[in-house]
């Protein structure tokens, strides 16, 4: 099977916290191949962490790391000052508790993702902090495979760096014409509706381009698809992207 022939669909999940729950994990990973699990900064726990690796597991779904900001009430969604030393720092103690648990549970992590505002400072702000997040992750293992939103600051900084990096696509995102994710709250950055996010998951997989809230097209050549778990409707989501694909002959398989 070529490159060609096949897209990763992964989800943001583990993302419950002690008695609160968010999404369906193990619905969702029943429609992904890869899965980018929290790591007790923005979400999660580490009772979270355990079940939610072996749910993943048991799905044969590949581990992902996804460290966020230091913001539990905040979900990681609201914007922090971070120095580039404080970013590294608490990138490289994420990455390393969920690879305690990958570890005990005799599996492989399989790629990092940053999640919510740090992956947002990381893909458009300058580029210390792009860069602090991708030597956390190189000096923890130089193969390990950063998902970047495409084009990013992120997404240099790793192939300046010569870190593995993967592209990715949000089909449930709207889009600004610069390529970066149009701003939570604002008028269609969200998509709710399953149908439309597949069409445009097929467009992104086939075409390699999405169509910004402007009207502008935007250059993705995307190697994998983000569907955001704690959207409501996300399971009804991951099932329309996952057959659209599929009728279009793509295999869902991590990269």
């Amino acid at each position: 099977m070529s490159a060609a022939d096949r897209i990763d669909l992964n989800v943001d999940a583990g993302e419950s916290f002690g008695a609160w729950r968010m999404s369906d994990d193990a619905a969702l990973f029943a429609e992904v191949s890869s899965a980018n699990l929290a790591c007790g900064f923005h979400a999660g726990d580490p009772g979270t962490i355990r079940a939610s690796l072996k749910l993943a597991l048991d799905a044969e779904v590949a581990i992902g790391a996804h460290p966020g900001l230091p913001d539990l009430v905040g979900f990681g969604r609201r914007a922090m000052t971070m120095t580039p030393d404080q970013v590294y720092a608490d990138t490289l103690y994420q990455i390393g508790a969920m690879y305690a648990f990958v570890k005990a549970a005799k599996a492989q992590l399989h790629h990092m993702k940053p999640h919510g505002a740090l992956n947002t400072a990381v893909a458009e702000a300058g580029d210390a902090n792009a860069e602090a997040i991708v030597q956390a992750t190189r000096d923890f293992d130089p193969d390990l495979p950063i998902i970047a939103i495409a084009g990013s600051k992120l997404h240099q900084a790793a192939e300046r760096l010569g870190q593995p990096v993967v592209a990715e696509g949000f089909p449930d995102r709207g889009y600004a014409p610069d390529g970066s994710l149009a701003k939570r709250g604002t008028e269609g950055a969200i998509i709710h509706d399953a149908q439309r996010a597949a069409q445009r998951a097929v467009r992104m997989a086939k075409e390699g381009t999405v169509e910004a809230l402007d009207g502008t097209i935007v250059e993705l050549a995307p190697g994998t698809l983000c569907i955001h778990g704690d959207n409501p409707g996300s399971v009804a989501t991951a099932k329309a992207i996952r057959a659209a694909l599929e009728r279009e002959g793509l295999a869902i398989a991590a990269f």
